[in-house]
């Protein structure tokens, strides 16, 4: 005996069929609440038990009750979408052609059929016009059409009844469950008919008693639901339903006139944030090309190889995308994502391998652009930035097949297999991809840079810099409110702290020579204080050569600039001078201030400990002494480019080949929403704050341009740590101050002139004005 062959249900009666499961995943739910309420209201022991039985087992093997409902209703439905060219088994057996078969099942039959009937009768005027549309889905043509209904109440009473044998085998556990399970479903289907009669007519579905059907066909080939007798064209759509493109409509405020389309997500729906709604049979064949078209755009035999040319599966299913549009924008958009792609999947910075990946996310990209108007409108969309970051993140690698490469394309192959077989209409999805895409290549960049100890030593050169900030912003809220000119306080607590903090790793926090620089910060705040009597004037006189000589000394320690040196001491001098002129201090407020002043200055330096909780990045008013200091040794190590081994005032040579910057203007479509932030810069000083790491960069070094590309950031952006070369690498470290510098002299440029979605609709809008002009 031939088995049945396997038939697809048309999109819309997918969703339709989507929404009665949920119905009974609800319907469970409520059964195991309703069980323990009859149990509770229950005087017979015997029956307490049952109840209690069957709420146990049930709450025990919902799971396994669901899974039985889905199976048995797939394999009864779509044994009713079956072809019946001839009276053959594909059709229900008569009562009179029933041969040994068990009690059991005759009594789920006629338990099916009681059901059936019960709920049709509570559900009349839903069913009623469920099955004239589902007729028109299935074309129908013999007056039968509530026959063969495959949604009718019947059929989910016999999925329901086969579920439930798998719940227990004790019959007054299946009894009970049966009858409170036919109740809770019965109730629950009515308001699940309602609601996919409603959408079948939102999705433009004309009921069959309203249409001109053609006859069945007699090759017995299945119906699809989507005949030509019973498509319309553009204008006829919108003449038969003016509100079909309501979002055109000036009367929503805004600046744009895009909005979502007002369908449901099917059955996904609820489970997160969907990226706006889109028609049911939309999502459903959205759904349908991208399972069937996985295995068609899977890896190559050979991994190195750059595989076939990828397909345009927007172009290759466009006439089905569009007849199941909602409206002439839908039409639009369906049209600019497959133009995108086209632009994308030749775009010769990405490798064919990372290429082929994003093929593979044309639905996911086409499902967000119809139902969220944001993706349009915004580049940090998170499905925008997914496809940008994969690009990205390709073209960042000279050698696609090196180790490196390889580790982050079968990643990335990861995360576009959950996103294309898991839930891809909602939000969350593509934000928990995007993340866990840029941990793991922060991790494997950091290995990297690991490999010769650079990351080790730029974090431990990082700590050291951030204890002596760290330090100076205690030192300055300790200061803050005691009487001395400002530039004093400034001075005291942003340099000399940080003469203390190297006199301290140099000789040890308890050291002699730490105690003195202490001491002489103290000197130095109060020297500037009005004296109290003749006799201190005449000591501070005396010790005043002292104090200059050991300041010299501490700002040698530390590298302090020349200039610096001369504008500091040009504003102490002049202080020290009024001090002697001003009214003399009480002894007693000249004590007191001396010993605030000694109390802060000798506060214990901050540990590890204390800079785990302090925030990132904590503010320095002097920049080079913001510098981390490096000996020649840990220098090389790090490949560490210094301000004195480039050349500023030397010229910069074009780079050969490099496309124009992509502006705002390039990127805008007309008849969508307007981006409403700039393009990510690709050059200048805000490039500096932009750098990604795995992203490629342009650096002038060497008189030469290289390729680099950024492997690793220290956790306070202090240090940004480059690789260029395939075979040999090569380590270049900047800090964030020579990175700026960089960056401002044009000296550090983005590989890309835009990410990869920017730079596809650019080249779009250029070959249209190309073929416009030519016309």
């Amino acid at each position: 005996m031939n088995p049945h062959p396997v038939h697809r249900l048309p999109a819309p009666l997918e969703a339709d069929v989507q929404r009665v499961k949920l119905a009974a995943r609800q319907a469970t739910e409520r059964t195991i609440e309703s069980l323990g309420l009859a149990a509770l209201a229950s005087n017979n022991a015997f029956q307490r038990d049952g109840l209690l039985g069957a709420q146990f087992e049930l709450n025990r093997k919902s799971a396994v009750f669901a899974l039985a409902f889905n199976e048995e209703f797939d394999r009864r439905v779509l044994r009713e979408v079956a072809p019946r060219a001839s009276e053959d088994s594909t059709q229900s057996a008569s009562w009179e052609s029933l041969r040994l078969v068990e009690d059991r099942e005759l009594e789920i039959e006629v338990a099916a059929e009681r059901f059936g009937l019960e709920t049709a009768h509570a559900c009349e005027w839903e069913l009623r016009e469920l099955g004239a549309y589902v007729g028109a889905l299935l074309e129908g043509a013999r007056g039968d059409r509530e026959q063969r209904n495959p949604l009718r109440p019947e059929i989910v009473g016999h999925a329901m009844y086969q579920a439930i044998e798998t719940v227990s085998e004790r019959p007054e556990v299946r009894a009970a469950l049966a009858k409170e399970m036919a109740r809770s479903l019965a109730t629950l289907l009515r308001t699940a008919y309602a609601e996919i009669v409603s959408d079948l007519r939102r999705a433009g579905i004309q009921p069959a008693g309203l249409t001109v059907r053609n006859a069945d066909s007699r090759s017995g080939a299945p119906s699809t639901g989507f005949g030509a007798s019973e498509r319309c064209t553009e204008s006829e759509r919108a003449a038969f339903s003016p509100d079909a493109d309501s979002r055109w409509s000036s009367r929503r405020a805004g600046a744009s006139h895009f909005a979502p389309s007002t369908r449901s997500g099917g059955a996904a729906a609820g489970r997160g944030t969907p990226l706006g709604e889109v028609d049911p049979a939309m999502m459903a064949l959205m759904r349908r090309i991208a399972y069937a078209e996985a295995a068609a755009i899977g890896e190559p035999a050979d991994a190195g190889a750059n595989g076939a040319a990828l397909p345009n599966l927007i172009h290759v299913h466009r006439e089905e995308l569009r007849q199941a549009a909602a409206g002439s924008l839908d039409l639009m958009v369906i049209d600019v994502i497959g133009s995108l792609f086209d632009q994308t999947l030749s775009d010769p910075k990405v490798p064919p391998q990372v290429a082929r990946q994003i093929a593979r996310l044309q639905l996911p990209v086409l499902r967000a652009a119809l139902g969220d108007p944001s993706f349009f409108s915004s580049r940090r969309h998170p499905v925008r930035r997914f496809v940008n970051r994969i690009a990205s993140l390709g073209a960042g690698f000279d050698d696609i097949g090196d180790d490196g490469a390889q580790r982050v394309l079968a990643r990335i192959r990861g995360l576009v297999d959950e996103v294309v077989e898991g839930d891809f209409d909602q939000l969350e999805v593509y934000q928990s991809k995007l993340a866990a895409l840029e941990a793991f290549v922060a991790e494997q960049g950091r290995a990297e840079a690991g490999e010769q100890g650079a990351a080790d030593l730029l974090a431990a050169k990082e700590d050291e810099l951030r204890l002596r900030q760290l330090y100076a912003q205690q030192l300055h809220g300790e200061l803050k409110d005691l009487s001395a000119p400002p530039f004093l306080r400034d001075f005291i607590s942003q340099v000399w702290s940080q003469v203390v903090v190297a006199a301290s790793a140099r000789d040890g926090a308890e050291a002699e020579s730490v105690r003195q620089l202490r001491q002489v910060g103290r000197e130095l705040f109060m020297s500037v204080q009005a004296k109290t009597s003749s006799a201190q004037r005449k000591t501070f006189l005396a010790e005043l050569p002292k104090l200059m000589k050991e300041l010299g000394e501490g700002l040698d320690l530390i590298g302090w600039p020349e200039a610096s040196r001369r504008e500091f001491f040009g504003r102490l001098l002049p202080a020290h001078a009024e001090s002697l002129k001003a009214t003399p201090l009480r002894p007693l407020d000249f004590n007191l201030l001396a010993r605030e002043v000694e109390g802060a200055l000798q506060r214990p330096l901050p540990t590890p400990e204390e800079l785990r909780g302090a925030p990132a990045n904590l503010p320095v008013l002097d920049d080079v002494i913001a510098e981390p200091r490096f000996s020649p040794e840990e220098a090389a190590r790090v490949g560490l480019v210094d301000e004195s081994q480039v050349d500023w005032d030397g010229q910069i040579d074009i780079v050969v080949g490099e496309d124009a910057p992509v502006s705002a203007a390039d990127t805008a479509i007309g008849g969508l929403p307007q981006p409403s932030e700039p393009v990510e810069p690709t050059e200048g000083r805000a490039l500096a704050e932009h750098v990604q790491v795995g992203f490629a960069y342009r650096m002038h070094i060497a008189d030469a341009w290289q390729k680099v590309r950024l492997v690793h950031v220290s956790a306070g952006r202090t240090f940004f740590v480059f690789h260029h070369g395939s075979r040999h690498k090569e380590t270049i470290s900047l800090t964030h101050r020579m990175l700026v510098r960089l960056c401002e002299t044009g000296r550090l440029r983005a590989f890309e002139n835009a990410y990869l979605l920017e730079r596809a609709t650019a080249r779009a809008r250029r070959q249209l004005a190309g073929v416009g002009g030519g016309a």
